[in-house]
């Protein structure tokens, strides 16, 4: 934040009660609305794990995490999440991640952003081939 490489958001990940990765907000230095400090240090204890799954591990974050960080930290398998600041305190120096929330819990034909099916014959044999794949990694 200090050198203006984002907003004011760090994490750490911690295994074994030992750090494994730090992240901080990049978003505005490297043009990447997702380069939360969450996203961020889940990158990076992937890559030292050398593992897409951070079971076994915690995350520690200056502030709840969104509605995006959320879903990694999820996807990401942690086991437990510590925060410091609330959604609450992000909303109040700009950071309001309402909108969002909402619009997760809106109908797909009632988001603001319209979300149109293609009807893809293509795209279902993917899923029918991966469905049969007998060498999948299921994630």
């Amino acid at each position: 934040m200090r050198t203006g490489e984002g907003g004011p958001f760090g994490a750490i990940i911690v295994k074994d009660g030992e750090i494994i990765a730090e992240g901080w907000n990049r978003v505005t230095s490297e043009n990447d609305p997702t380069a939360h400090a969450e996203v961020t240090a889940i990158r990076r204890a992937c890559a030292a794990l050398g593992d897409f799954s951070l079971a076994g591990c915690e995350i520690y974050t200056s502030c709840e995490p969104c509605p995006m960080c959320l879903a990694a930290i999820y996807w990401a398998r942690l086991d437990r999440i510590f925060f410091a600041n609330t959604r609450e305190d992000a909303a109040a120096i700009g950071f309001d991640d309402e909108h969002i929330y909402g619009e997760v819990a809106k109908p797909i034909d009632r988001r603001d952003i319209p979300t149109i099916k293609l009807d893809m014959p293509e795209a279902e044999a993917v899923f029918a081939e991966w469905q049969a794949k007998p060498d999948k990694v299921r994630y």
